[in-house]
């Protein structure tokens, strides 16, 4: 009898211990960070709001559908465009309110709201990080039908800007321009709850075939003895850096991300920190910006580097710059961005296991926490069912988005 009480009582104890391991150890696992975002584009209005929809209350219904529908799938932070080109979603003292919020750039919303502090209470409701998207340079999205106010910063100050293709840009090489955007963010910084500040890849812009940029005249003055390379780098470091400081100031926890173009430098324009790649254009060698500088001095707190290329691709394949990516991140945190957007436009993309193969690489890569879609809209659609899988599967564990 006393041996049989003490197997119970040992039994009871072991099933005590192996329940709270099964405890803990589901309790690790569903607190295990990773971001899982999603790309909310105004410009244009391609993913929010609607083309023609310049009523404030349906634009915040849609909003909030468009929540709803990211939170069912997993999403845990959106990264929304407020300032696509000199212009504003939100109630700027600097800059305009936008074309594509009122259909008139200057005209405010009726009835009037501040649509980014209404964006960041609702994506904080739902548990979700938000992060104001803003165009440092983009100041005139189209020279031929854009809407441009009395008041627009190219009306103010026409000796900041750069005509290049169709569009006008803030030149790089201007101190005055890099203070003006410097003051912008800090404006949304000290103002607005946002968990991040983030810009994308349009820094100098993509080289259009047989037009240089013009900025000549600029580089004359300033080029302090630097070949034109070096020097318009120069010019994007010292902005970044600029900016870094200027967030931190006003707010510590609010964090710096950047979306870089996917490849930085093919290898063989640098075989030491090279990708394996044969891209046309490249970060350092076209858009001037020195990413792997801004990562291992810290200025930055996130890379998002765009990997729109499918598993195998001839020319940049997605594995080989997941892998060089992580390879490169320099402590800092490592988000990959997701081509979902392409879904269906060649072989590649009607593969419905392309977008899954991803997660699960990304998932097993060191130094690489999370992953942000590229861009809302296609979600509308279930494209491949990947929708369906990100809900039920891939996401079907609620997390937080940053370690």
């Amino acid at each position: 009898m006393m041996q049989k009480q003490f197997s119970f009582v040992a039994a009871r104890s072991i099933c005590r211990i192996v329940c709270f391991f099964i405890f803990t150890s589901s309790v690790h696992a569903q607190a295990k960070r990773e971001f899982r975002g999603v790309w909310i584009a105004t410009v244009d209005n391609i993913d929010w709001p609607s083309k023609g929809d310049f009523n404030s209350d349906s634009q915040k219904a849609a909003f909030i559908k468009l929540l709803d529908m990211h939170q069912r799938n997993g999403i845990n932070a959106v990264i929304v465009q407020v300032r696509p080109a000199a212009d504003a979603f939100y109630a700027s003292p600097y800059e305009p309110w936008s074309e594509w919020l009122t259909g008139k750039q200057g005209l405010p919303p009726t009835p009037y709201y501040d649509p980014l502090e209404f964006m960041v209470t609702e994506a904080h409701k739902r548990g979700m990080e938000f992060h104001a998207w803003m165009n440092p340079y983009r100041a005139q999205f189209n020279i031929y039908n854009s809407s441009i106010s009395a008041t627009h910063i190219t009306r103010v100050h026409p000796e900041w800007f750069l005509t290049y293709g169709d569009k006008r840009y803030f030149d790089p090489g201007n101190k005055e321009v890099q203070q003006y955007v410097a003051g912008i963010v800090k404006d949304i910084v000290s103002r607005y709850d946002v968990d991040a500040i983030h810009f994308d890849d349009y820094f100098y812009p993509y080289r259009i075939p047989g037009k240089e940029f013009p900025d000549n005249g600029k580089f004359l003055q300033y080029g302090n003895g630097m070949n034109k390379d070096e020097w318009r780098r120069s010019n994007t470091d010292s902005i970044i850096l600029l900016l870094s400081k200027v967030i931190k100031s006003e707010n510590k926890k609010c964090q710096f991300g950047i979306s870089p173009f996917g490849v930085w430098r093919n290898a063989d324009k640098d075989s030491v920190n090279g990708s394996n790649t044969k891209a046309g254009q490249t970060n350092y060698d076209d858009l001037y910006a020195d990413i792997l500088l801004w990562l291992k001095k810290g200025w930055i707190d996130y890379v998002a580097p765009q990997l729109y290329w499918e598993i195998g691709h001839r020319a940049a394949p997605y594995e080989v710059l997941l892998d060089w990516w992580s390879k490169h991140s320099y402590g800092r945190n490592c988000y990959i961005g997701l081509g979902i957007y392409k879904a269906n436009s060649n072989a590649a993309w009607k593969d419905k296991t392309q977008i899954p193969r991803q997660i699960t690489a990304l998932r097993n890569t060191p130094n690489v926490q999370g992953m942000i879609f590229y861009s809302s809209r296609i979600f509308n659609s279930n494209p491949n069912g990947w929708s369906d899988s990100l809900r039920l599967n891939y996401f079907a564990t609620p997390t937080h988005p940053r370690l």
